[in-house]
């Protein structure tokens, strides 16, 4: 699929695993939680139980760093039956802590891509992502990337009737938005739902809440290199 037939104004942009690795260290901390609590349980255990409290705690707690130490601390009393130190609920929390500050060093082709589409001049640019505000906003400032967007939102989630806002907010029809992202459940599912176009970049690693089945449109295309989003778009 080529847009250049279609009226699209503006590119919106996935940050987590689109632009910036982030599943990867999230995972990176499971497994180190896992170890801390192998007296108890396995790591499958751990992180199948893990799984279950981010789960139970989602309509609560969101998305994000802050609500995932909660229900790793959470997941660890239970998997402890109450036995945890404090020694290793502070290990817990300084990991969670340093999700907060890990570096979000630009994907292949990203910062190049971004670069030609913003020479380009003929497409708004702006970031769409969820989970918490601070962190969002700190992780695009420490990517170099946020001179490239004119516009960023973090919402609590990623469903049909955010993306009409975003479009409503922007001043442009859903038709006129292409969504690009590595969730199909977040980033293609609701945006294709509501009428925009979408470009799924799948990521090596996906978190268990954001994984989906797929299925093809007429208004999804699927690319496996950042780069060819300039294909999509007929940047040259």
């Amino acid at each position: 699929m080529i847009l250049t037939d279609k009226e699209i104004k503006v590119v919106a942009f996935d940050a987590d695993d689109t632009l910036w690795d982030c599943q990867s260290w999230f995972d990176d901390v499971e497994y180190k939680c896992g170890d801390l609590l192998s007296r108890w349980a396995t790591h499958e255990e751990v992180k199948h139980a893990l799984f279950d409290t981010e789960r139970g705690n989602m309509e609560l707690l969101g998305y994000g760093t802050k609500a995932f130490t909660i229900s790793l601390i959470e997941n660890a009393v239970r998997i402890t039956r109450g036995e945890i130190t404090g020694d290793i609920v502070l290990q817990l929390l300084e990991m969670g802590k340093g999700l907060l500050q890990f570096p979000t060093t630009p994907l292949a082709e990203v910062r190049q891509t971004l670069q030609r589409l913003y020479d380009d001049g003929r497409y708004r640019l702006v970031v769409f992502t969820k989970g918490e505000l601070l962190d969002q906003e700190n992780k695009l400032k420490r990517s170099g990337l946020a001179s490239y967007f004119e516009y960023m939102e973090t919402v609590s989630n990623k469903g049909m009737d955010e993306y009409v806002d975003l479009c409503r907010h922007l001043g442009i029809s859903t038709s006129e938005l292409l969504m690009v992202g590595n969730s199909f459940r977040s980033d293609i599912a609701p945006a294709l739902a509501v009428g925009c176009y979408t470009c799924h970049i799948p990521y090596h690693v996906v978190w268990e809440l954001e994984k989906s089945e797929e299925f093809p449109h007429e208004r999804l295309q699927k690319i496996t290199r950042f780069g060819e989003l300039l294909d999509v778009l007929s940047v040259k």
